[in-house]
């Protein structure tokens, strides 16, 4: 097994050829469930005018999303490692699509809750989980590009999506914006899921990788034991805040910054951020995914982790001029996005690919966690300040961290780690 051919050992060329295939059918799963979290800002004030509610109301709305896609991921997993992927995957794209179409009919503030929040995170979490686990494992040579492709999906789903849907809330309004898109999200999502499969080659590629002086599989009960993964979790639920705190606030803080109705290149600025956004989103996840195999992990954390930090320092600097503010928050989510490239693909270089897809879910709750300070507890300290400018030096202060505990603390812990558990 080579980082470079897909001629890895234990796999026959028609397994070689169709993990290609999973890896695009998961990226088309991922692109449908994108758009729940991605163009989520652009809902906020339709959904504040629908419902009467304030803002810190409406973003636990948001929080329930994540934290429901998070929370629920070890469980998930489970089920997924049991049942396999293309059941539960499918389930999960329907459940997303539905949430939608049930947000639509949503009159008060607990059934918006219920419906996008609750279900919506629900079904989310199963496709994302499922869909990052399914391809680390089909791609133990290209874990960190593989990971990261997917994960691009998630991340640049929303590019097909944001100007439509920003033009539909436009001329038919929130709700039937809601009931149009979650149908198409979940037909199509759905129809991808029914190709997924789970590999048939785990026991040799995991033996490769031994040979080369990988980990052995190590299950999730032993996994919470090592004070390893906490680390990781703890920096993981740093970066999640950070880059969740602009994913949900973006357009509030771009009214309140006064370039929100201004025109950049023609466009509106929001939504040209926020296409621009979900670019430089899923370009980063393939991207430091391949420069992590080949640069270690941990080195690529610091880089990407100090350039959305320095990224952040600017954007708020010149918050005023709207086509820097356009610029750089695509510069500030090519730092962000491969958190989700890096953090699984080392996770199962350091724990084996056996269980991966629950070990991960366990990692995953940490981006809920993120959501709850990147959401909600990140607006009420806006609006306790009456000020962005300590929202935005807590979320600084948090890469910056990142970065360094990335190589002080991370690379030598995760290097004794492996020394003993190979040896």
């Amino acid at each position: 097994m080579t980082s470079q051919t897909d001629s890895f050992s234990g796999t026959t060329a028609s397994a070689v050829t169709g993990r290609w295939i999973q890896l695009a059918l998961g990226i088309i799963c991922m692109m449908t469930i994108s758009s729940p979290q991605y163009v989520w800002t652009l809902l906020t004030k339709p959904l504040m005018a629908k419902l009467g509610i304030m803002l810190p109301s409406v973003q636990v709305t948001f929080t329930l999303l994540v934290l429901l896609q998070a929370f629920f991921s070890p469980f998930q997993g489970a089920l997924i490692d049991r049942f396999g992927p293309r059941l539960l995957i499918s389930i999960g794209t329907l459940l997303a699509g539905l949430s939608w179409v049930l947000a639509s009919y949503a009159h008060s503030t607990l059934l918006l809750y219920l419906t996008y929040g609750c279900l919506g995170g629900l079904g989310t979490g199963i496709v994302y989980v499922g869909v990052v686990g399914l391809m680390v494992r089909w791609f133990p040579d290209r874990r960190g590009f593989a990971a990261g492709a997917v994960a691009a999906g998630y991340g640049m789903g929303a590019i097909v999506s944001t100007f439509p849907i920003s033009a539909s809330l436009a001329a038919h309004g929130l709700d039937a914006t809601l009931r149009l898109y979650g149908t198409i999200f979940a037909i199509v999502g759905f129809a991808a899921a029914q190709g997924l499969r789970a590999p048939q080659f785990d026991t040799t590629a995991n033996a490769d990788l031994l040979a080369l002086g990988g980990p052995r599989d190590m299950r999730p009960a032993d996994m919470l034991k090592t004070p390893l993964f906490w680390l990781m979790f703890a920096m993981m639920t740093m970066m999640a805040t950070s880059g969740l705190m602009v994913t949900s606030q973006m357009a509030i803080f771009a009214a309140d910054f006064g370039v929100a109705k201004v025109l950049v290149f023609g466009l509106a600025a929001v939504p040209l951020a926020l296409t621009i956004d979900r670019f430089a989103n899923g370009l980063t996840r393939p991207l430091f995914g391949w420069v992590s195999d080949r640069l270690g992990r941990e080195n690529t954390m610091f880089i990407a982790f100090a350039l959305e930090g320095a990224a952040m320092t600017l954007w708020l600097l010149t918050r005023h001029d709207a086509i820097l503010f356009v610029l750089l928050s695509g510069l500030v989510f090519f730092g962000w996005g491969e958190i989700f490239s890096l953090f699984p693909s080392t996770l199962t270089d350091t724990f084996g690919t056996r269980h991966a897809t629950t070990n991960y879910g366990w990692l995953y709750i940490s981006f809920g966690i993120g959501s709850i300070f990147g959401g909600p507890l990140a607006a009420l300290l806006h609006q306790h300040a009456k000020s962005w400018i300590p929202v935005f030096g807590c979320a600084i202060a948090l890469d910056f961290c990142t970065a360094l505990l990335a190589l002080l603390a991370l690379k030598p812990a995760r290097a004794r780690f492996l020394a003993r558990r190979i040896g």
